[in-house]
């Protein structure tokens, strides 16, 4: 190990020691005055807003120009030629760094031409509450800690309740993201269904081949690896097939297992498309299953009349999951867990420690820590309700409904256009096509297609596949995007055809 850049004096505090085993006040005095850098001075702090709001003001006057995806020859090596060491750098020269290894190298999900995965560019209004979360230093876990941050969460957590139409005693939690707040539902479910390790070679859950793949991740990680996964056929859309799924669960019974679990999706990352919720909702019912909807991605559609139509039954689910980093624009690091009926969360992920006696409080008001896997809790809130606060809702309404849209527009385009094969139309905002090629592999074509795109970099889309077929998609899921943007992607799109033909 390289200890060359410590400061070797600091490991002999220990000798200052006075002689009757007390602390040396020259001691004190040295560590406050190298302690105390990290409180800035008046004009340090004018300097740091200064130079990093000009690094963001910049940031933002150049988003829509930028290309979608840049892949350098060197991914970002020299990063690594300025390691941390004991003293620091210029605040222009760690901008610089942060400009030249960071900010211009790889994915630009703000960009209007960004089509590919899911999640966006956060909306700068977001920005700025997470800022305030960190100045302020607010400890969102407990209620007793912080009244305000915990009652911001739960009023966010009650307004998303109500969006999906999820009934009064409703509750959950804000998490990192659709893959830890997924997680947390099939702990939930489990502990609801009273399954014990004995339990989980005959327990039986049923979702579809393009269910999100943290969902099989969430079942290894809570330890029910061996539990029986069902892959339930889907109909000519790519959704789960209730017919199937009925079939499925009466043999399962038959054979001795326990049906546990149904994972409906509210529009899958391969295709968009959603299952029929209302469909599974009742065969859960009847069977005693719990019903989870993993709507990371399509379950803020609820917000425009347009989503609510595809939607249907959402409301009947028992646990729920949402991204507002995804189609609320957020920034990454934003999920959210709605359970239907809050009382099952806090036997899944109770818990208390002796030191924290001081922070129970009678308020009638959940505290994160007690019904989420998180104890140390980032004010995530803020960075949800400023911008709602500001804005209102009407805008985020307007955005989802433009992109359905747009996918719609996108899809009629596509169709229009010569040897292009388009995929089920869309339900909500992700579009699937190909290239059929008058002559060879069409597989081959498209994957030769898409690395050319990402080459190009001034739009980017990705590849998927649906069984054996290779396809792209266009997640139409920016604040950013609009109708230019989809025609400007589709035009280099038809341009890049041409340029793997020859």
């Amino acid at each position: 190990m390289n200890h060359s850049s410590i400061d070797t004096a600091s490991l002999n505090y220990h000798h200052t020691l006075t002689a009757n085993g007390g602390v040396s006040v020259d001691l004190l005095a040295d560590l406050e005055k190298k302690s105390r850098l990290l409180e800035p001075s008046q004009d340090e702090l004018d300097k740091l807003f200064t130079k990093t709001e000009h690094y963001a003001r910049q940031h933002l006057a150049q988003v829509h120009d930028t290309p979608a995806y840049v892949k350098s020859g060197d991914r970002s090596i020299g990063l690594l030629s300025s390691p941390i060491t004991e003293t620091g750098i210029s605040i222009d020269d760690t901008l610089n760094l942060l400009h030249d290894y960071v900010d211009h190298e790889g994915l630009n999900s703000g960009s209007p031409r960004y089509l590919g995965y899911i999640p966006s560019g956060g909306i700068v209004h977001s920005a700025f509450g997470d800022f305030l979360a960190a100045i302020g230093g607010r400890y969102a876990g407990v209620f007793h800690s912080s009244p305000g941050a915990v009652r911001m969460e739960n009023m966010l957590v009650r307004w998303m309740a109500e969006v999906v139409g999820y009934p009064r005693g409703a509750g959950g939690y804000l998490a990192s993201g659709g893959s830890i707040a997924n997680l947390s539902a099939v702990i939930t479910a489990r502990e609801a269904h009273g399954l014990r390790g004995s339990d989980y070679d005959r327990a039986v859950i049923y979702m579809t081949a393009h269910t999100h793949h943290c969902v099989d991740k969430a079942l290894r990680i809570a330890g029910m690896g061996s539990s029986i996964l069902r892959r339930v056929p889907e109909d000519g859309r790519c959704r789960m097939s209730p017919e199937a799924l009925e079939k499925s669960i009466a043999a399962d019974k038959a054979s001795g297992l326990d049906p546990w679990l149904i994972v409906g999706s509210a529009g899958t990352t391969n295709t968009g498309t959603v299952d029929p919720l209302a469909d599974l909702a009742t065969i859960a019912r009847s069977n005693n299953l719990w019903f989870h909807v993993d709507g990371a991605y399509g379950a803020f559609f609820a917000l425009c009349p347009e989503g609510q139509e595809v939607l249907t039954g959402i409301n009947q689910s028992d646990s729920l999951v949402l991204d507002p980093h995804k189609t609320l624009f957020l920034p990454f690091g934003t999920g959210a867990l709605l359970m239907r009926d809050q009382e099952f969360l806090g036997p899944a992920h109770g818990g208390r420690g002796a030191y924290m006696v001081d922070m129970d409080s009678d308020a009638n008001e959940l505290s994160p820590a007690y019904v989420s896997p998180e104890l140390t809790k980032h004010f995530r809130g803020l960075r949800m309700w400023l911008p709602l606060k500001v804005l209102g809702v009407a805008p985020f309404r307007a955005a989802l409904s433009e992109k359905i849209y747009l996918a719609r527009y996108a899809y009629e385009r596509l169709k229009a256009m010569d040897g292009i094969q388009v995929g089920p139309y869309p339900d909500l905002s992700i579009v699937t096509y190909r290239y059929v090629p008058p002559q060879g592999d069409p597989n081959e074509f498209n994957r030769s297609l898409v690395k050319s795109l990402h080459e190009d970099g001034r739009v980017f889309m990705t590849s998927t596949q649906i069984g054996s077929t290779v396809v792209l998609r266009m997640a139409v899921g920016s604040f950013r995007t609009h109708r230019q943007d989809i025609d400007q992607s589709l035009d280099i799109l038809n341009h890049t055809i041409g340029h793997v033909q020859k």
